[in-house]
């Protein structure tokens, strides 16, 4: 029996090996080996994989090298070298595609383009800002208090967070993903904030890429959690059984259902129709066990959509409102019809005045939670939300942009310099808990 095969498996390439009956996945590999690698001698082998020392002494027939047939012999960790260089540096290989399934590489292929493009381009919105500069709070010269009297943690989903901040959803389901979730969940669990994932498309498409999401809950274990899945997904769906596999996968506390009719409309794959989303969301709130967050990503939620929302029962609302990631801007970047898609690069409601139509809502019944999202990059963008109605905050790109560039503890140092801001602007309005800061006044037109 040949000892090694290489073949496709769900998009991935799998290496099997009778030892052990193990076998190993290489996420995203091309056909390209480790520049400089040769094959070893067995137990003189320097190769490490996931820090194991080489201990095969078989040697292994291949034949491609440079994405040319050759004949070599090689030891098995050579192959797994392979593998973990194209987890690295996927950016310098060719995916291997499956004929069968070309619309789960592309999803893959996907989440990796827009993780790499809102890290390193500038994607901001050009002439829309999130309207919380034109908010000022009103100076409390009397707060009759200590800073020690300040509470600033919050119950969200059935936790104490130590502040009201979650990571909102980013990542998962592409090479790299796994290392980038892990560590944004360590740093949420130290922390004591709230974490959401990226879609989770992709894991319903395939198993292959299960672990970079769940690998969330198994790093934190006391935080809340939330899943995440399209809207013009779920409007496909003729019951919850997806949506359960989706929070089963990650032991979520919530679902979030993301609207996102600008970017399906510009997106080169994307899925322009939304007819069903609606009832689909309220498939989903009755039957699913958790609760499920409707957001938008980027350009908004007005208070007409929050109340068609509310009228079918959805209880937690992330307006997510223009001024910080364009995702028309990212897909501009990816379309090959750039010209027409940067027309609508600052299209959305202004996260500032998303949140406080919505949060007038609350006055009309029913109880709802609010996260206030879009363009979040401080503490006092954090108490601004808070002051203008919302109960929770959110925030995506300038944390994700801290972790890549200065890892977790260059994000551990950022979120704890948003929460001394935030505790500082709580003292200053003379506000003890989150509640006080809701009725904290606020000036607008001072900037």
């Amino acid at each position: 029996m040949n000892p090694f095969s290489l073949h496709l498996v769900n998009d991935m390439t799998e290496y099997r090996f009778p030892r052990n009956g193990e076998k190993y996945l290489g996420q995203g590999v091309g056909v390209w080996a480790k520049p400089g690698a040769n094959p070893c001698n067995g137990d003189d082998c320097a190769h490490r994989y996931r820090d194991r020392r080489c201990n095969f002494d078989r040697k292994i027939p291949f034949k491609v090298h440079n994405n040319k047939a050759r004949s070599k012999e090689s030891c098995l960790c050579f192959w797994m070298s392979i593998s973990v260089l194209f987890i690295e540096h996927s950016t310098h290989t060719r995916t291997m595609t499956s004929k069968k399934h070309p619309s789960r590489s592309r999803t893959v292929s996907r989440k990796q383009q827009h993780i790499e493009l809102t890290v390193r381009k500038d994607v901001h919105f050009r002439n829309i800002t999130t309207g919380l500069e034109r908010w000022n709070f009103l100076h409390n010269a009397l707060p009759e208090m200590c800073l020690e009297d300040v509470d600033t943690s919050t119950r969200f989903l059935g936790h104490t967070l130590s502040v009201p901040l979650m990571i909102s959803c980013m990542t998962g389901g592409y090479p790299g993903a796994e290392k980038i979730n892990r560590e944004l969940a360590e740093v949420c669990q130290e922390t004591g904030i709230a974490l959401g994932v990226g879609s989770q498309r992709q894991a319903l498409e395939a198993s292959v890429y299960h672990r970079t999401y769940s690998v969330v809950r198994e790093t934190a274990p006391t935080i809340p959690i939330i899943g995440n899945i399209g809207a013009v997904e779920a409007a496909t769906w003729s019951s919850v059984d997806q949506a359960r596999k989706l929070v089963d996968l990650i032991h979520a506390d919530a679902l979030a259902v993301h609207l996102n009719p600008l970017q399906e409309l510009l997106q080169p794959e994307g899925s322009p129709d939304f007819r069903g989303v609606l009832k689909a969301i309220s498939l989903l709130v009755r039957e699913l066990p958790v609760p499920v967050i409707v957001k938008e990503i980027g350009a908004g939620i007005s208070p007409l959509v929050a109340r068609r929302l509310l009228d079918v029962g959805v209880r937690y609302i992330d307006v997510a409102g223009a001024g910080g990631t364009s995702w028309a801007g990212v897909e501009a970047l990816r379309s090959k019809d750039k010209e027409f898609a940067e027309r609508f690069w600052d299209w959305g409601i202004p996260t500032a005045d998303a949140i406080h139509a919505v949060a007038a809502l609350k006055a009309e019944g029913p109880s709802f939670t609010l996260v206030g999202s879009g363009g979040i990059s401080s503490g006092s963008d954090m108490a601004k939300c808070v002051a203008l109605g919302a109960d929770m905050t959110a925030s995506a790109r300038p944390l994700l942009v801290a972790l890549v560039k200065n890892g977790k503890s260059g994000l551990k140092r950022l979120l704890d310099d948003w929460g001394r801001e935030y505790r500082a602007i709580m003292f200053l309005t003379g506000s003890k808990t989150i509640r006080n800061l809701q009725e904290a006044p606020m000036l607008r037109g001072l900037s």
